[in-house]
Formats: C-alpha cells, sequence, structure tokens
C-alpha cells in the first residue's frame, strides 16, 4: 500500500495514492500537445502567496513512493494533493540541455553501472570542495542520458520504491514545463512547481550556466511573470540574484546547516556563513532580491546531542519581520529521518511518529514544508488547521 493510514479521514488520500500505481508508462513519455497557455497572472494566478498555508511541498515528487525525479513521483505527489511539486533539481548535459537529477552524479539514481558502453565515463572530480565518484550529467548528451532509467537513491530505507527501478527516464526541464501545463488542463486548477539550480558556480566554470538556460525556457513558456507558477531555489544566493534579474519569478535562498558556507561565497571569499544569513541583517539582505528561504529545519527548531527537538530559533519571527516566506526542508516518514523523540523503534524503513513532528513544526509558523510523503503532509496539515 502506498498510503499507510487506516482512520477514515485518510482514505480519500489513500484512494488517491493508489492512483499513482498505473501511472505514466516505461520510459516517461507521456508528455502530448505543447502547452500554449500563459502562466504568469493573466489567467487569476493569485501567486506564491495565495498557496494554502503550510503549504505542502512535494519534495522531488513523492519520493517516499517512486523514485525521485520521475514523472511517476511527481505525478503522484499531484494526485496525493500536493500543492506544489519540486519538479527539478536541475542539471545541465554535455550539450546545454536541463535534465532533473538531485546530483550531478548519477550512479546512485539511475542504472548508468550496468551500462557497459558507459564503463570508461566512471571519474572522480572536485563539486564544491568534495572529490566525488561516479557518472556526471555534464560527460553525456542528453540523447545519451535518455538511454538510462531511473532507480531508488535511499533503497536501504526505501526497498519498497527500487520495485520501479527501470520504469521511468531522465526527464527535462522542457518537459516538465510542458507536463505543468498538461496538468493544469487536465485538472482544472494551477500546478505548481519549484525547480532548484544545482552547483551553479561549479557548473558555470565549466561553460554551463543554469541561470541563463533556467530564464530561457521559462520565457518560452511564459512563466517568468511575477505570478508565475514556478519558484526558483538554490543554495547559492548569487544564483538567485542572477536570476532576479533575468525573470520576475518568487526567488527562495536554500540554507543548510548553521556552520556551512554556500560555495559561490567560498569561491568568492566571503566569509559569511549561514549562521550569519539567519541573523536579521542577513535576513534582510536575501530580502532586497528574494521572496523566501529555504532553511533546513534544523535552523527552525535544533536538536540536542541526542537528535531530540529542542526550543525554536527566532528564524521565522525574523524572517517574517524582513517580508520572508519560509518552506523548510526536508520532513519523512521513516525513522532514521525523524528526530529521535518521534521515532519508533530502531528499524530504518519503519515509519516513526510523523504527525507529531509535522505538528511541532506547523506550530512555530513556518509558511509550508518540503516533504518525501505529500499524503502525510496533507493529513498533518488538516490536523494542524482544524485543531
Amino acid at each position: 500500500m502506498v498510503a499507510q493510514e487506516s482512520d477514515g479521514q485518510g482514505r480519500g488520500t489513500a484512494r488517491r495514492a493508489l492512483l499513482g500505481a498505473a501511472v505514466l508508462g516505461a520510459g516517461g513519455a507521456v508528455l502530448g500537445a505543447t502547452g500554449t497557455a500563459r502562466a504568469d497572472g493573466r489567467q487569476g494566478s493569485g501567486g506564491y502567496r495565495s498557496l494554502p498555508k503550510p503549504t505542502v511541498i512535494g519534495h522531488r515528487g513523492a519520493s517516499g513512493y517512486r523514485p525521485e525525479h520521475t514523472f511517476g513521483s511527481y505525478q503522484l505527489a499531484l494526485d496525493m494533493g500536493a500543492d506544489v511539486v519540486e519538479a527539478g533539481d536541475l542539471v545541465p548535459t554535455k550539450d546545454g540541455h536541463l535534465v532533473c537529477r538531485h546530483e550531478p552524479e548519477i550512479g546512485g539514481t539511475t542504472d548508468v553501472a550496468a551500462h557497459p558502453e558507459f564503463a570508461d565515463r566512471k571519474t572522480t572530480k572536485t563539486l564544491d570542495g568534495v572529490a566525488t565518484t561516479g557518472w556526471f550529467t555534464e560527460d553525456f548528451t542528453l540523447a545519451e542520458l535518455k538511454t538510462l532509467r531511473a532507480v531508488e537513491r535511499i533503497p536501504a530505507n526505501r526497498p519498497h520504491n527500487t520495485l520501479y527501478d527501470g520504469r521511468w527516464e531522465i526527464p527535462t526541464f522542457e518537459e516538465v514545463l510542458r507536463w505543468q501545463d498538461e496538468q493544469t488542463r487536465k485538472r482544472g486548477k494551477q500546478v505548481w512547481i519549484y525547480p532548484e539550480t544545482k552547483h551553479p558556480t561549479y557548473f558555470r566554470k565549466l561553460g554551463l550556466g543554469l541561470e541563463e538556460r533556467v530564464a530561457k525556457l521559462l520565457r518560452k513558456y511564459g512563466k517568468d511573470g511575477k505570478n508565475a507558477p514556478v519558484i526558483l531555489q538554490s543554495f547559492e544566493p548569487s544564483s538567485m540574484q542572477r536570476l532576479n534579474k533575468l525573470v520576475d519569478n518568487p526567488l527562495v535562498v536554500l540554507l543548510s546547516g548553521a556552520s556551512s558556507r554556500p560555495w559561490d561565497f567560498v569561491e568568492a571569499g566571503d566569509p559569511r556563513t549561514v549562521a550569519d544569513l539567519v541573523k536579521p541583517e542577513g535576513l534582510t539582505w536575501i530580502a532586497s532580491y528574494a521572496q523566501g528561504i529555504g532553511p533546513t529545519l534544523d535552523l527552525v527548531i535544533p536538536k540536542d546531542a541526542s537528535g531530540n527537538l529542542t526550543t525554536p530559533t527566532t528564524l521565522v519571527a525574523d524572517a517574517h519581520k524582513a517580508g520572508l516566506i519560509l518552506h523548510p526542508y526536508t520532513m519523512r516518514n521513516e525513522n532514521p529521518f525523524l528526530p529521535a523523540n518521534f521515532r519508533k523503534g530502531t528499524d530504518p524503513t519503519a515509519y516513526g511518529d510523523a504527525f507529531g513532528a509535522f505538528k511541532t513544526y506547523f506550530a512555530t509558523g513556518i509558511d509550508g514544508v518540503f516533504s518525501d510523503n505529500a499524503d502525510t503532509a496533507l493529513l498533518a496539515r488538516a490536523d494542524f488547521v482544524n485543531g
């Protein structure tokens, strides 16, 4: 079963979840006519602030149930009722196309290792200061990547997802934009997506700048306006600054651990850390070019040495004072990904008390959350909103 709920309130969500078992056949070639309707606010879109609160964002789709960043995962997130689908961690191919993968290294998310014709592409590169061995999207043409199939990234925690290994191909960002239009027409309501530029400084050095490619496609499909149903995000503030000059979309700066530094800061010699960026002056600086932040959940409620939640920080109030929305990441149902005080046993594949964790995070006043399990997040939101 996809959905775990047994109460009456959950039956509708469970029923929607089951639809995902049959959606989108192998290969992911599901796109029909190219969408031509503009989605920049001229069709009644109220912009990102009109989204339900707290907003449920399907993290890489419904990646708790399907291999991430596939049309199977994206489609299931919509079927479950996610408000927004994070359709696209964007990385480039050798010939300049944008594709959707968690990282440019694809050894853990595709079956590339099973393709002897690509054995000699395996290499070691330094990615944001870290030596990384595997196969990289920038060493493949789009045609070559389309011969690969997606696999589950964390099979130790999600062995059930391996059932779908090999079913879907790697989507391109342009295919995602067409899929968004197609789903908007079919469902009779605007579908929202939330793509991320991945390692933009790394790719710009390779002559594969991401922002210009993203902007070109958004303009092509009429999705470059301030009310467009496409929220853009990155861990590198300079990527959002660059996009702020190219498009009018809402922009979100992702924030990792407090002691970390965005890689573009490292490259530029900027000494600021994430701890500096979450101070009022840092948030004011972000608000000068972006509309929101995507902090790790630990920046909202830190954990103690045992992994239990402690007292919330002032980040929510400080960000709201600066005019920013907060969409923290990432809620997952499995024990290892939950705070220690919400785990049930030690089974790495078993669910803990995800509802309790959602309630605690929602109570801080966050505007939304990225979740691998959109169905659980929606039920938790209903519980929270209805008291």
